[in-house]
């Protein structure tokens, strides 16, 4: 391989490498944080689903799944992936 072709590639090269830094590598760290503050959450912690209903963790079902209750008497079932924020914390005991 000769070096005009390898300036012919060189650009796409340098795409591929602004796109992973700039789209790819963020992405796959907000994944992650994402996966760690689920798998956190807690009986007590208020939380906020992709929904935008805010409620409080009366108990989490299984590893994937939790129950919120979102007013007195109001609980629903919920796929613990649609957490998109904890807004308070429990202290542990």
């Amino acid at each position: 391989m000769d070096t005009k072709a390898l300036g012919q590639f060189l650009p796409l090269i340098l795409i591929f490498v602004i796109f992973y830094f700039l789209l790819i590598r963020p992405q796959q760290k907000k994944v992650k944080d994402h996966k760690a503050m689920v798998d956190a959450v807690s009986r007590g912690d208020t939380v906020v689903t992709g929904g935008g209903l805010i409620g409080k963790v009366v108990r989490v079902i299984e590893d994937d799944k939790a129950e919120i209750e979102i007013a007195d008497n109001v609980n629903i079932k919920i796929i613990k992936s649609s957490i998109s924020a904890i807004l308070s914390k429990t202290e542990p005991k």
